[in-house]
């Protein structure tokens, strides 16, 4: 009997090592991007307080990465006329629109907008392999609208987007914004954005209407709240034990007074009563 056991001891213990071994190669064999952190700061300005901020949470919980940044130095503006005009009036973040994919695809790697902070490592998520995340999260009802994302659910590639060389979804993304014209940047609510592209060619590729963390091929899309727990509607902060970053939404692509006073209205009231207007705006627009 004590010999019985002993094999059988054996054998689980033989049989563990190896799940285990598998599990390790499994893990490994996700991890197809290089360790670097992009990010895109055109117009030759000084960094602003907060972007210095974040980047150095960058440094703190992913310190095994290489961060680059890219510029007029090392990025050719005029790539594509969509970019190439976006940079003549100055509107330099619809330059990184563009050009944060071009990165991606071909050196590989985590993109972040400036204005992400990272507050815990994120191994957990860097093993699963390519990533993105929800900006809102689908709740069964919303679906996205052709020109007015933001009052539904919505993937943005700013809030950090990991992704491996030649991949073939930013390829696709790469081919949208090669036949766009730029229409200058100004912000209104049937204005189409990066986000409302990048959520588009998603449901094309299986991105589904409902809760939780979703598998669109070999990409993984995290809920709101793992790097976006700042609600796009309300600008309320809600952590939760998931949240590994927070897009702080500096906004460096909106008029600087109009956001002002947007956000002064927006802490004037209650978040259920700006939630309710939204709702009702999502009605009046007919936005499904």
């Amino acid at each position: 009997m004590l010999f019985i056991l002993s094999c059988k001891r054996m054998v689980e213990s033989a049989y563990n090592i190896t799940k285990n071994a598998r599990s390790s190669a499994v893990l490994a064999s996700t991890v197809m991007f290089p360790k670097t952190i992009h990010y895109c700061w055109f117009g030759r300005n000084p960094l602003p307080e907060l972007a210095e901020r974040c980047i150095a949470s960058w440094r703190k919980f992913l310190s095994d990465y290489e961060i680059r940044e890219w510029n007029e130095d090392n990025f050719d503006v005029n790539i594509i006329h969509y970019t190439a005009e976006a940079y003549r009036q100055r509107k330099y973040a619809f330059v990184s629109d563009y050009a944060r994919f071009w990165i991606l695809y071909h050196y590989g790697g985590i993109y972040f907008d400036t204005d992400v902070e990272v507050i815990r490592p994120m191994d957990d998520i860097i093993e699963r392999g390519n990533f993105m995340g929800f900006e809102v999260d689908p709740d069964g009802h919303n679906t996205p609208g052709k020109y007015a994302p933001k009052y539904c659910f919505a993937v943005n590639p700013g809030v950090g987007t990991g992704m491996s060389q030649k991949h073939p979804f930013i390829k696709r993304l790469l081919g949208v914004y090669r036949n766009l014209e730029f229409n200058g940047g100004v912000m209104n609510p049937w204005l189409k954005t990066i986000v409302a592209y990048t959520t588009e060619a998603l449901l094309d590729e299986g991105l589904l209407n409902q809760k939780g963390i979703q598998q669109v091929n070999d990409i993984t899309v995290y809920p709101h709240d793992y790097l976006a727990p700042i609600d796009v509607i309300s600008g309320r902060l809600h952590l939760t034990a998931n949240t590994h970053a927070i897009h702080h939404y500096m906004g460096s692509w909106d008029n600087g007074r109009r956001k002002t006073m947007k956000e002064k209205l927006k802490n004037a009231f209650p978040e259920w009563v700006i939630n309710l207007i939204n709702r009702i705006k999502r009605r009046k627009y007919r936005i499904r």
